[in-house]
Formats: structure tokens, sequence, C-alpha cells
């Protein structure tokens, strides 16, 4: 059976023990009868291909049997690269598998999630298309691999990096922008599909991200980190382009943007966006002075300790005693939580510890974590959503790092018993349990790796000193 689309086509086969089986239009079904006992085998295989190429051979249970088992070969031989040995090693394998098939090999270019429209509120318009790669969340995955020993990855995603900064050309007109297509094209149009009512009625259902061309001073902090995890900077062209883009950003850091979450309700001066970019300077330091490349590192340091004191000054809320989503706000963001992981404050420090205080009397709600406020901090945008699973792992890091390991354990453990069958995640949780938004989502499964990492390191410290947090 083929469905036929503009330049594509799909075909769908079925197979039995006695070979090829028919399959038969039923309304808007296609169906295929037949009878298994016990030892036989069937499958369903669903092939996509251009127009006009040459149609897949037809099917055979022994020949679909024999790629399975080749396919279990290939990832328990991929699997045994993993450094991992602790508590959680079947949901941090499958997460590892996750990030692994949301990369395309060609390119090395993980993408978010690989739907698009599945929808952060049912029937509301927080429909999006995640079927790109940003940035942020690649260059997140990659840091997850590279924790557990996978570092091909994080080499060809550091070329594919590269190769983003050199080429220009981005639709923000800024030297990097916030996601590209997996070929690394910047221009990534929006349009609505009028004629689809959307999942469960979830409109308007779009392809393609307006996003693209915001402005989100983070990436280039991200960029960096990504980086940062190699041994290797790549060639001399690479560095040239990597520095320039920071020289670029020592004159351009100091300016309003949208920030992490998108939010399409006008540009804040973002406490997150701040932070990565101290984050940019400071890694561009490291890697200058280690693999002793050209650059203008005073200028750099300057202006990374410019941004470092303007975070602890404008960024810090008296009032909340806590780190704050924008500079005119008291709303809290959850995006704040990785403060302790890249090094810009201690996780005992008590500024952290009365931000994460804070955060667990707004943000928490039965160890689940809402990003931010958007009825205190609007953005533009009609509805509300679930938790978000990438801030409920995160929490569970900040957590164990706090030195609160019981605590993050309670919340890690719960946290996974939102997982489907297979261990899968989506983007969020809804107040029934239900995952929400586009699935599976990249960014939650780096954070389930992270979390799992810092739980178990800090779970052994405890029980090996006799502790109890």
């Amino acid at each position: 059976m083929v469905f036929r689309g503009p330049g594509t086509r799909l075909h769908l086969q079925a197979a039995g023990v006695s070979g090829p089986l028919a399959l038969r239009r039923d309304g808007d079904d296609a169906t295929a009868r037949f009878t298994l006992t016990a030892g036989n085998v069937a499958a369903v295989v669903l092939t996509s291909d251009a127009d006009d190429a040459p149609a897949p051979p037809p099917l055979s249970a022994e020949a679909i049997s024999a790629e399975l088992q080749a396919c279990r070969t290939f990832w328990h031989a991929w699997l045994r690269s993993c450094t991992y040995r602790g508590r959680w090693r079947d949901i941090v394998h499958r997460s590892a598998i996750t990030l692994k098939l949301l990369t395309y090999a060609p390119t090395g270019a993980p993408i978010a999630a690989l739907t698009m429209g599945l929808p952060e509120q049912v029937g509301g318009e927080r429909n999006w298309d995640y079927r790109f790669t940003w940035v942020r969340d690649a260059s997140l995955s990659v840091k997850a691999l590279i924790d557990l020993g996978f570092v091909e990855e994080a080499a060809a995603f550091r070329r594919w990096l590269l190769d983003r900064l050199a080429a220009g050309g981005t639709a923000s007109g800024e030297p990097l922008q916030i996601m590209y297509r997996i070929d690394g094209e910047p221009h990534l149009t929006e349009v609505v599909l009028d004629h689809l009512e959307g999942y469960a009625g979830s409109r308007p259902v779009r392809a393609g991200n307006a996003a693209a061309d915001q402005i989100q001073l983070d990436i280039y902090g991200e960029a960096s980190d990504a980086l940062a995890q190699t041994r290797d900077m790549g060639g001399i062209k690479g560095w040239q382009a990597y520095a320039a883009v920071l020289d670029w950003l020592a004159d351009h850091w100091d300016r309003p943007d949208e920030g992490i979450w998108e939010t399409r309700g006008g540009r804040q001066d973002f406490t997150f966006s701040r932070l990565m970019t101290w984050v940019a300077f400071e890694r561009g330091i490291h890697l200058a002075s280690t693999f002793a490349r050209p650059a203008d590192i005073d200028r750099w340091r300057e202006v990374r300790d410019t941004v470092f004191a303007q975070i602890v000054e404008r960024g810090w809320n008296a009032d909340k005693q806590a780190f704050v989503q924008h500079y005119a706000t008291d709303v809290l963001d959850a995006s704040l939580l990785l403060m302790p992981r890249v090094g810009f404050v201690s996780p005992v420090d008590p500024l952290w510890l009365s931000t994460l205080d804070a955060m667990d009397r707004e943000l928490v709600s039965d160890s689940l974590v809402y990003r931010y406020n958007p009825e205190a901090s609007p953005d533009g945008l009609r509805g509300s959503e679930g938790t978000f699973n990438l801030c409920s792992f995160l929490y569970v890091e900040a957590l164990a790092r706090a030195g609160k390991p019981q605590q993050a354990r309670y919340a890690f453990d719960k946290m996974l018993t939102y997982a489907n069958h297979v261990g899968l995640f989506a983007e969020e949780i809804g107040p029934s349990g239900e995952q929400l938004g586009n699935f599976p989502q990249a960014f939650t499964h780096l954070a389930l790796i992270a979390a799992a990492l810092a739980l178990d390191e800090q779970l052994d410290r405890t029980e090996g000193s006799g502790a109890d947090g």
C-alpha cells in the first residue's frame, strides 16, 4: 500500500510466515488479517522514499527477523562504550539510546524531538515543531553523552557547530542562531496547517519554527560549553571563527532578548541569558589557554567579570532572596537551576541555597517543577502548561549537589514513574500525570542522565561516610 505526498511516498508492507500479506483499505484504515501460532513471526514495515525512487523489495518475515537481530547487536555493542555503572543503569541507557536516535548521522546534529504539533496543553495553542537542531539542546545533549563516555557523537557535533559558526548567513542576522535544520540550513519558515485539526483539537498546527530568528544570547554559552568538553579544538579556521564570535559578543552581550523559553511576549534582560554569556567567555578563556590559541583574553576576562557583577547586582532580588527570571521582575525561573552546574556559583553558596528554597516554595509541586509562572510573567501565549520535565530533573541535580541526596532521590524516583512503558519522556507532565508536548524530548533525557550522575555521586559520598542527607 502506497501513500503519496509532494515529492514523497510512504510504503506500508506486511509479511507473515508464508510471505507478503495483502493490505486492504478499510475506510481510513489499512488492515491485514493473519493467524500466528507459537514461534511464528509477522512484521509490518513503513518505508519513506522519494516519489521517483525504486519501490522497496517484498518483505519476508525471515529478513525482518534478521534485521531486528542486527539492530539489537548494534545497540548492545554501542552501549559497551558507556562508562556509567550507577544505580539507574537501565533508564540511563534508554536515555542515551534516545539521544543517539535523535541525532542525524550524516551531520552529527541532534534534534529536539521527533514530532511536531503535540500540545503543551490539550486544546491549546502551545503547539510547536521540534524537528530541528537547537544549539542549546544539542550542546547539552552532547555533554550528557560525553559524561557517559560516548565521544564520537561529541566530535561529530563539534564539527557541525564549528561549521555553523564559520558559515554565518543566519535568519536572525546574528553570528549564530538558536536553531537550524539538520543539514545546517538556517531558514525555518513557520506555516500554519489549517487543514489539520491538531492532536485532540489542539490548534493551530505549525510546521517550521518562527522562533529561529529570535535573539537568544544564551546560545553562545551553550556552544562554548560544548566545545570546552572536547580534547581537540579542531582546525585553525574553526578556532578563528569561534574567537571572532566571542569578539563580537564582547560588544553585543548587554541587550534584551527573548530568553531560553522563546517567549513571544517581548524581550527582557533575562538572567539566564547573562549567565550563559558569562559561560561563553569563561569557556573561551579556558579553551584559548588550554590549546594555546590566539585570543583577546584580557578583553574576554574583562567582559566575563562585568557580566558576573551585573548578574549579582541586578539578577538578585532582595525581597525574594533569590536570583530571578529577568532584571525587571521578581518571578522565579527554573532555568537558573543550571547556575551551579556551569560553575557560576557553588552548589552550597548561601545565595544559591536561598534561591533553591524559593524555587521549592513557588515552582515545585510534589517534586515536579514548573519552568516559571506565565500568569506572573506573561509570555505572549494563551493557556497554561504542565510541569517541565527538564526542570524537574535539573531540580534533582541541584538538590543532590546541594547535599540533599534523600530529597533528591525521592524526586528522581517519582519522576521515573511518569516515563512510558519503554522509559521515554515527552516535554511536560500534565495535571493527571499524562505526557504533554513533543516526544521523545532530548531536553528531558539529557537532564535525566545528568541527574542520575549527580545523585549517584552524592549517594556514594553519603553512604561511604555514613551521613544522611
